[in-house]
């Protein structure tokens, strides 16, 4: 009997150990750069996932495209993803061409909600000659990171709207997103252009001491097949906005930009239940995610699938199915 006793006991003690340790898995987590909207979004995403004890532990400052070949490999389990990213990486091509599993891996991605990010700006200082985009001749203007998009599109935006091409015409640079602003203001470059949220405080930084200036796209180019081919590129769409959100800024009325919209990623290979608790405590708690930025009054019920292009994970389409979202059939598993 004692002994009988004794094994219940341990077997209980085990069972409960067993119960702790699961409840206390540590899920990992990529995202962009602290102040990048990519960034406030996923965190958002992880702080309502904390609410079921789903820990989600965000590692910031990465580079998406990594990122997303990582969470596709099930070395990560949450991500921040770019829709035109997954066409790349399952066509194996430009920064996925040596990897030959890229096509593959592809097929492991799975989303959980999309969202509005922003829009591309294209900031110069006041006082640096660029008034307009033909007065890039000859300048050196920041496009972006050395292994992301954001780079390629921004050169593909200077083009339909210039015809300048990068290391021709003007000086591309590429580097970190910090390093960037950083370069822009120290006045070592002549342009930068930024993928972030309207509204966001670190474009309005440079109104603090001074003015600068965000070009807008011209009807002209607007309305051109080039541009409409731009817009209609997984993840990108075209945007606008009042130039006097931005303290400082010199461009009056409307500004005509590239939108980007993102959404956050997961792969199959994730329990169902965890994604269905996250997704579900990141829209009964909506109303909280919404007040952490101006942005993200924005990720509504009608806005959830915006642009997302791969399919939903069974645990997210479960709870959508549950609250009575109008799920696309495209992004059923």
């Amino acid at each position: 009997m004692f002994n009988f006793k004794k094994s219940a006991f341990l077997a209980a003690a085990l069972s409960i150990a067993l119960s702790t340790q699961t409840s206390a898995e540590v899920f990992k987590g990529e995202t962009a750069g602290v102040g990048d909207p990519v960034h406030t979004m996923f965190v958002a995403f992880a702080n309502q996932a904390g609410k079921k004890d789903i820990t989600v532990q965000v590692n910031a400052g990465q580079t998406l495209t990594k990122s997303m070949l990582k969470g596709a490999k099930g070395e990560i389990d949450f991500f921040s993803s770019v829709p035109s990213l997954v066409n790349l990486m399952a066509g194996q091509k430009r920064m996925y061409e040596k990897i030959a599993e890229a096509p593959e891996l592809s097929k492991n991605l799975r989303s959980i909600v999309g969202f509005k990010a922003g829009a591309y700006h294209p900031v110069t200082l006041s006082g640096s000659g660029i008034e307009k985009w033909e007065d890039l001749k000859g300048k050196t203007v920041f496009t972006g990171p050395p292994a992301g998009s954001a780079s390629a599109t921004s050169e593909a935006l200077i083009k339909i709207i210039t015809g300048y091409e990068a290391g021709k015409d003007y000086q591309a640079v590429r580097l970190s997103w910090g390093e960037g602003y950083a370069a822009l203001s120290d006045n070592k470059i002549d342009m930068m252009v930024r993928p972030a949220e309207i509204g966001s405080a670190n474009i309005e930084q440079f109104g603090l001491s001074g003015e600068f200036r965000v070009l807008s796209i011209p009807d002209e180019a607007r309305d051109s097949e080039a541009m409409k081919g731009l817009f209609g590129r997984p993840g990108r769409g075209m945007a606008s906005f009042d130039g006097s959100v931005y303290k400082g800024q010199l461009t009056e009325g409307d500004i005509t930009a590239l939108g980007f919209f993102q959404f956050v990623g997961t792969h199959s290979g994730v329990n169902d239940d965890i994604v269905y608790e996250a997704t579900k405590s990141f829209w009964e708690n909506i109303e909280e995610v919404q007040a952490t930025a101006f942005f993200l009054k924005e990720v509504t019920k009608e806005t959830a699938f915006t642009s997302i292009n791969v399919p939903l994970h069974p645990g997210a389409l479960r709870y959508y199915d549950e609250a009575g979202f109008d799920v696309p059939d495209a992004l059923r598993p």
